[in-house]
Formats: structure tokens, sequence, C-alpha cells
């Protein structure tokens, strides 16, 4: 059925996963404060429905997602206070501030009543994509888009496979690989919900043969299933993308610009199929995450499941501590995660890991001018020419690096990975698409403008016209009513005048007659 297990370009990056699966996932505690960015998710921030002062419970919702195109949901971790709702720390390279509800926990765990709902398998796809809208589900592999609005969107595809991504191909991240380890029935449980919301004809679940235990672990919970299959895939980053996963299974190619459901597949990550299980199931909107915890600066490397909006800095002081101060700490992986200047951040829903990196594992060289190699070119996964697009975008000649396909770049990192001149690739790339998105938002602000602009002035000519002709018609109005009272003033006084006529006749013949 599916035999095409290849992938364009990509690297072999040194993969390091074996520091974190040593031991089985640890659930972690509750921390001193939790803060809760708005904007944990792909599109507009979630509106708070609570205040300073609030005292809430473990599931409550605490901002909603009502009335915005791309937005996700947002509950309470624990129970506690709300202590604030206001800018925190962002989990950013540019620790620049956000707008989050933190929450001081009381330590009694107390959670909303649960509700008796029967069997979610008896629902129908469009109640399973609002559940999963009230749980606040994202894509947990990353991208954090929310999870409901594909599901809405499958429906009106025609979709025939659910590709389970199980591949996690960024160097050190297990987070994926040992939640299929150990929550592997979960994982395809919540999968078959998805698959009835979009209407699938199949599940398969996409695993790098990297990760034997997992495999066997997802082979077995689906052993019941006809239609849910375990595929192995090679090992190779980045392995994750949706496109890479969809050609490597498949053998079918999403065109440049377009959708997985152009091609009849939909992808969602293990994670997320997991947190749809819990939500359907356990009625658990998606409140904690797993996370890696690895690098050489990590005293006791796992994976641990933590509460959203927990600090990196009790994450890291209740996990075995550093053993040495890093030279960097990433949360994500090391090709594609955000690099962080301060410990004093959340773990977010996207949050996969978090790395605290030696001197050894990071690569300071200075860059060096371009030497055309062509290496960049071989390992784009998406079939892209890197050097063009780093040459316009560094000369801020933006609509050139788009002619080149930088809408199509996944900012996977391959090309700055083999660069032998050390170049920052992904970094022209991020800000030239950060530059081309400002200028589109502007282009667009300056259309609906104009169109505004245009609007009202119909709106005031339309209004002057109405106004003049209601004018004319009064006034013209008014000069038929004068009209017609002059007439009525002339026919009286012409009536008046044959009356007075005949009158005078009579009195004439009156006065013949007498004499």
């Amino acid at each position: 059925m599916f035999g095409k297990l290849k992938i364009r370009g990509g690297v072999h990056a040194e993969e390091r996963k074996e520091q974190s699966t040593g031991l089985p996932i640890h659930v972690l505690g509750i921390p001193p404060v939790l803060k809760l960015p708005l904007r944990q998710h792909a599109g507009r921030a979630a509106d708070p429905v609570v205040k300073a002062g609030d005292y809430v419970l473990k599931g409550q919702l605490i901002a909603t997602s009502t009335g915005a195109d791309v937005c996700a949901s947002l509950h309470a971790p624990t129970s506690g206070t709300v202590t604030a709702v206001g800018p925190v720390t962002a989990p950013h390279p540019s620790s620049l501030t956000t707008d989050a509800i933190t929450i001081e926990p009381d330590g009694l765990d107390k959670g909303l009543e649960s509700l008796e709902s029967g069997d979610p398998m008896q629902l129908s796809p469009a109640e399973i994509a609002d559940r999963v809208d009230q749980a606040g589900i994202v894509g947990l592999g990353g991208a954090t888009f929310p999870a409901a609005l594909k599901l809405k969107s499958g429906a009106r595809q025609k979709i025939d496979t659910l590709i389970l991504n199980g591949s996690e191909c960024e160097p050190y991240l297990t987070c994926d690989d040992m939640l299929m380890r150990e929550r592997a029935f979960g994982i395809i449980s919540g999968a078959r919900l998805i698959q009835r919301a979009i209407g699938a004809r199949r599940i398969v679940a996409g695993i790098e043969d990297n990760k034997p235990d997992a495999i066997e672990a997802m082979k077995a919970a689906a052993a019941g299933f006809a239609d849910v299959s375990v595929q192995v895939i090679p090992a190779r980053y980045p392995m994750g993308s949706a496109k890479q996963l969809i050609h490597a299974i498949m053998g079918r190619e999403v065109p440049a610009g377009g959708r997985s459901s152009e091609v009849g597949a939909l992808v969602h990550n293990v994670a997320t199929a997991f947190a749809v299980h819990q939500a359907l199931y356990d009625n658990r909107p998606l409140l904690s995450r797993i996370v890696t915890l690895s690098g050489q600066c990590i005293d006791t490397p796992r994976n641990v499941e933590v509460l959203l909006g927990t600090p990196v800095s009790w994450l890291l002081q209740h996990s075995g501590g550093l053993k040495e101060t890093p030279a960097r700490i990433v949360m994500g992986g090391p090709m594609m995660g955000q690099i962080l200047r301060t410990q004093d951040v959340p773990i977010t829903k996207g949050a996969s890991g978090i790395l605290a990196l030696a001197e050894p594992e990071i690569s300071k060289t200075e860059s060096s001018p371009c030497i055309r190699c062509g290496s960049c070119v071989n390992a784009c996964p998406m079939g892209l020419v890197p050097l063009e697009m780093a040459r316009h975008a560094n000369a801020e000649d933006f609509e050139g690096a788009s002619e080149f396909g930088l809408s199509d770049c996944i900012l996977c990192g391959s090309c700055a990975y083999v660069c032998p001149s050390h170049i920052p690739l992904v970094h022209y790339f991020q800000f030239a698409k950060g530059e081309l998105s400002a200028k589109r938002e502007q282009t667009r602000r300056g259309e609906l403008t104009k169109s505004l602009s245009e609007a009202r002035n119909a709106r005031l000519e339309k209004e002057a016209a109405e106004k003049a002709a209601a004018k004319a018609a009064k006034a013209a109005k008014a000069q038929a009513a004068k009209e017609a009272r002059e007439k009525a003033k002339a026919e009286k006084a012409a009536q008046q005048e044959k009356e007075q006529a005949a009158q005078e006749v009579k009195a004439q013949a009156n006065e013949e007659s007498g004499a």
C-alpha cells in the first residue's frame, strides 16, 4: 500500500536521544506559581474570563477562544487564586513580555465535577470537534495550530488517511518516544476519535526506525483495529515535517503553497491524539504536557509531565537540577527551538523540551562569506535554493527571496546545519518572513483603510444625493401645494364672480319684472 520511504534533502544530525530515555516519564508536582500566556497557540490571543482575586478550580476555563478565527481556549491547571492578568516574560529569545494569567496554587488540586458523557465514539464529527475545541487542544508537535480547526477543515475535505506523527526527528527530544512507549493505547484511542471526526478511512502511525520500543508499543495498541497500522520510516531530519512525512508514507507530493488535505491526508502529532483521548474519555482539557529535559548540564536527563505555566527555573530545580551552568538553554529542539535568555519563563503548550547545553554542544563559530558550494541546496527538504534566498534576504530584497520560494521554507535549519561557512541562514529567513508578513499586513491595512474611506465617501455621496432628492421633492411638493392653493383660489374667485354675475342677472330680471 505505502512503499515510498524517501525524503528529499534533510540531514543525519547527531541524535543524542539516549540521554533521556533511560527513565520513565515522571509526573512533577504543583509549583508555587503558574504563569499562563494567553497566546500559546498559532493565531490570536485568547480572551481572559477571570480577573485578579478570582478563585479557580482545576480544569476551569480561564480564557476563551470565542469570536476568533484562529485561537485556543485556556484552562486552570490546578486550583488556586488568580493574582494577576497582565504581562510576563515570554519564552522567546527577545525576552519581550506577553499577556498572561498568573495563578497562585493552593495545593489542594480541587477540580470541577466531572460529568459522564457516554461513549465518545458515538458522538457526531461536529460534536467531537466541539469537545476538542472546548478542551483547548493544539498541535503538540510544535506548530500549536488549534486542533479543532484542523478537524473541522478535515471534515470538509476528502481525507482518506490520518497520519499520526511519531517521527520526533529533532535531536535530544524524546517526549513523543516515551509517550508512545508508555501510553500507546491512549494515543490510538484519541486517533480513532480524530478519524471519526474527519471521516478518514485509515490511520497510519509514522515512526522513525530509531524508536524500536515505541514501534512495538504502538503496534500492540493498533493490533485490534484493521484500519490502523504502524509504518516504520527512516530516521532523517526533518522527517517530522508534515509534507515530508506524507511523501515518505504515502508517496504523495503536497503542492507548493498547498495543504496536506489537498492530497487526501491529515497529520496530527501523537501527543495531540493522546490529548484528544484525555479530553473526551477523561473530561480533561489540556492542562499539562510531556517535556524532555536533556543536555550535558542536566543532572538527571528524562521526560517529565509538567503543568502548563510552570516556571522553567522551578522545573529544573525539582527534576534533578543542573550539574553545571549551561552555556545555552533552549526551549524545544536544537534545530528549531527558542533560545531562552532567562529561566523565569513558563512552560507552554508547544514546549516539547528544555535543553541545558554545555559549550561543546553548541556552535559559536563565526560566519564567513558564502562559497556557493551548494550544500544547502542538497540539504533542503523542500527543494529550495537557500543560498539565493539568503542573498536576497541579506540585501533586504524580500520580494526577491520570496521568488525563490521563501514561503515554502519550513525553517527546519538543515541548510544552516551543513553550511561550511556557518551562515545563520534560518535567521535570515525568519527575518525575511517577518518583514514580508509585516509588509503584507501594512498593505492589507492600507487596502482596508482605502476601502473604508471609499465606502465612507460613497455613503456620504449617497446621503448627499438622498438629501438633495428629498429637498427637491420637498420643494416640488411645496410648489405643487402652492400651485394647488393658487388654483383653488383662482377657481374660488371665478366661482364668486360667476355667482355675482348670476345674482346681478337675477336682480336685473326682478327689476324688469316689477316694472
